[in-house]
């Protein structure tokens, strides 16, 4: 298939590789054009993706309308805070972009202003257009290396549709499953990000396995409650998209959330010097903020989100909101 990658950060760079291995007509849209022209040099992402080399055939888009004129998948490789930007850009060009059959958000986040999710921001701008998202616990430097993955890619589409696009996803080395449960699948990319943000607060305060594990087992409590509030289902979170994606973010050295706790648990600075000394887009602290909204909102109850938004939102001591964790009323699991 012939596929338009909107955004070359890592995770956009990594299906972009992989994609073209595959053996499909891959195009990278770079946001920014000296960025485009340095790819196009250098045939390697050493801002987002070092060490990976892109092959000659992958083509590296300066402009939006002529990329999109030939494609029949557009990825959105965006931070989920330039997903209506994004697809507002886009609008103006399917007029000549009559081969496109679906858009596939790669986003993990809500929209700030809105609490929407991306497919609920991408039906809002490019109504009437197929829209689906992949998500699972992927590293896109294993990913764009070949080591096995498996992802869930869920969409509201033709089955026929469907069932392509999850065969041209796929490889030997990276599975693809399909849902139904937009919703679903991609709440459980999204909270994912705040528990592990959890993770790495332990890892930094070196409290050890059994609060780690202790964290993540509620947490995925937190994730079912909280997630099928917001309309998933509740085995969705079960799954890849959910514990899945869980254990690998809040365990890998690559993430950016367990990275940016352990940031503030070793650094003892505020959330906003752990930001900007990471560097890039951290979507657990905007979910922190998103989903503290839609508890207080929906009235449930979720102490480890509350505990979490305490310490990252409000100041709260990091020992202080472990004692809101640790001195609640006892209580069957």
């Amino acid at each position: 298939m012939n596929f338009c990658i909107l955004g070359a950060g890592a995770w956009g760079t990594a299906m972009a590789v992989h994609l073209q291995r595959e053996n499909h007509t891959v195009t990278l849209v770079p946001r920014r054009l000296e960025h485009a022209s340095e790819l196009a040099t250098t045939r390697e992402n050493r801002d987002y993706l070092p060490g990976v080399r892109l092959a000659e055939d992958i083509q590296i888009a300066l402009e939006l309308k002529p990329a999109l004129m030939e494609a029949e998948v557009v990825v959105l490789a965006c931070p989920s805070q330039r997903l209506r930007a994004l697809a507002e850009e886009i609008r103006p060009a399917l007029d000549s972009a009559w081969r496109v059959k679906m858009f596939v958000s790669l986003c993990k986040g809500l929209e700030q202003e809105t609490l929407l999710r991306p497919s609920q921001v991408l039906a809002e701008v490019l109504p009437g257009r197929a829209h689906g998202v992949l998500s699972g616990p992927t590293n896109a430097g294993e990913v764009a290396r070949g080591l096995p993955s498996a992802v869930v890619f869920a969409a509201e589409a033709e089955e026929e549709t469907l069932v392509q696009v999850q065969e041209a996803l796929s490889s030997k080395m990276l599975r693809t499953y399909r849902s139904n449960d937009v919703a679903g699948v991609e709440l459980g990319g999204i909270l994912k990000n705040i528990y592990a943000i959890g993770a790495g607060i332990c890892d930094g305060l070196q409290l050890g396995s059994n609060a780690k594990a202790a964290l993540l087992t509620r947490s995925m409590h937190e994730m079912v409650r909280l997630g099928t509030a917001a309309g998933g289902k509740a085995e969705t979170f079960y799954g890849l998209s959910g514990v899945g994606d869980l254990i690998a973010t809040a365990h890998g050295d690559w993430s950016r959330n367990r990275r940016f706790g352990e940031l503030l648990a070793r650094e003892k600075e505020t959330a906003a010097q752990c930001l900007a000394e990471s560097g890039m887009t951290v979507e657990g602290y905007w979910a922190t903020g998103c989903f503290h909204q839609f508890a207080q909102r929906k009235n449930i109850v979720a102490p480890i989100l509350e505990a979490l938004h305490a310490v990252v939102y409000s100041g709260v001591g990091l020992h202080e909101g472990m004692e809101m964790l640790m001195r609640r009323m006892l209580k069957p699991e």
